[in-house]
């Protein structure tokens, strides 16, 4: 081969190399565009430069694991409600309650902003006031059932965010896998392996980031939701000591009435 045509055939082979999208810089208009650009600016670099290159997914992602978050957060905060606001007064309002000191029981809890403090009040007041025990039993059920629906609020969307951000990964790996090879087939023989594993290893990078959005995700869902049967079940303890504050189950046995023994009758002789 002459020097002519060995240039001419690393021009051409220059040419299609050049013409193949940068792996990390095919993107780089796309995120200036969808976001603000205060938020560019305060993103650090490396961060922006994995959401260029992973494409709008990784936007989705990252709007996804803030969502997740800000959840998490809620629910923390909900939960801690639980453990202020009164909640030190209910062992003692309880143990007044089975002692038969009903109006220092009911005074105790007086003041309280707690939630379960709440409903156990009114079963309380509602015992005092001689209703219905079927209605009393109905109303302080739904009041149970507003504070603890309060509680199990958003953890759907927890769940959601568990299940799609595996998906949305996989879908950016596809669509990342499907540009570089088809970079591959426009490139002919003349590809470069640097630039179709570079497209492999950015088409990845979604895949990396749902698995690390939904990890957390699961684990922090199944650890709220052991909270909330936590708090269920003591809920459920509390108002049946308060239905159940009557019993007595420490006094002495009444005592057995004598057995009356029938007279035997003789034998006829």
């Amino acid at each position: 081969m002459t020097e002519t045509a060995t240039a001419a055939a690393l021009a051409s082979t220059t040419a299609v190399t050049s013409d193949m999208p940068d792996p990390v810089t095919a993107a780089e208009a796309w995120f200036g565009i969808v976001a603000p650009s205060p938020m560019t600016i305060a993103i650090p670099e490396p961060l922006r430069a994995l959401l260029d290159a992973g494409g709008p997914v990784m936007l989705i992602l990252a709007a996804m694991s803030v969502f997740a978050l800000t959840i998490v957060l809620i629910k923390l905060w909900q939960f801690a409600r639980l453990k202020n606001g009164g909640a030190e007064h209910l062992e003692s309002a309880l143990s007044d309650w089975q002692a038969g000191r009903c109006g220092e029981a009911v005074e105790r809890l007086a003041g309280t902003t707690n939630p379960l403090a709440g409903v156990v009040r009114t079963a309380m007041l509602g015992s005092l006031r001689a209703n219905d025990p079927a209605a009393l039993r109905e109303e302080v059920e739904r009041r149970a059932q507003g504070v603890l629906t309060a509680l199990r609020s958003h953890l759907r969307g927890l769940e959601v965010i568990a299940s799609l951000s595996p998906l949305l990964g996989l879908l950016g790996t596809v669509i990342g896998m499907i540009d570089a090879f088809r970079a591959l087939e426009a490139a002919g023989n003349q590809v470069d392996p640097s630039v179709l594993s570079g497209g492999i290893w950015v088409a990845l990078l979604t895949t990396a980031a749902g698995l690390s959005v939904a990890i957390p995700t699961v684990v922090a869902l199944n650890w709220l939701e052991r909270l909330l049967e936590g708090v269920t079940r003591r809920l459920e303890d509390q108002v049946t000591r308060v239905f159940t504050g009557g019993l007595q189950l420490d006094g002495p046995l009444a005592s057995e009435q004598p057995s009356v023994v029938a007279p035997r009758i003789p034998h006829a002789v």
